[in-house]
């Protein structure tokens, strides 16, 4: 799917995403059009979905994190996936299989608040959950080989 030089391209922009197309293709030894026209197809197919920031939680007062996995009460699981995905505090969430149906982060600042979040699922889903003590792997890609 990748060539050599895609990954090469996408292992400087996971460095700096904001590293220009000039500096870019100085570094890939291509041309600037060359470069640009690489990074539109990587585009087209999906593989670079987005150019952003990362932003610490912990530097927008969020200092708390938990991992909380929800299992929907019996006739609730549209209702409730679409109330997960409207707290913003809630920053990822899976769908899985197994026992329960999704696994979220939740990024709070005070444990009042983590009950004010859970206790709007209380009424429609059983929740578990556990406060992020550190983390060792940072959110990462999986290898580009």
């Amino acid at each position: 799917m990748l060539d050599e030089m895609d990954k090469t391209i996408l292992g400087i922009l996971i460095e700096d995403a904001r590293i220009s197309l000039k500096e870019l293709s100085q570094k890939v030894g291509l041309s600037s059009p060359s470069v640009s026209e690489r990074l539109r197809r990587l585009e087209e197919k999906k593989v670079i979905r987005a150019f952003t920031v990362d932003i610490d939680p912990a530097a927008l007062g969020y200092n708390l994190t938990a991992i909380v996995r929800v299992r929907p009460l019996p006739g609730m699981l549209h209702i409730v996936e679409r109330l997960i995905q409207e707290t913003p505090e809630i920053t990822e969430c899976d769908k899985v299989t197994g026992d329960d149906c999704f696994i979220g982060k939740i990024h709070f600042r005070t444990m009042e608040q983590l009950d004010t979040l859970l206790d709007r699922l209380a009424e429609k889903a059983e929740t578990n959950t556990s406060i992020v003590k550190t983390s060792p792997v940072k959110r990462r890609l999986p290898p580009l080989s």
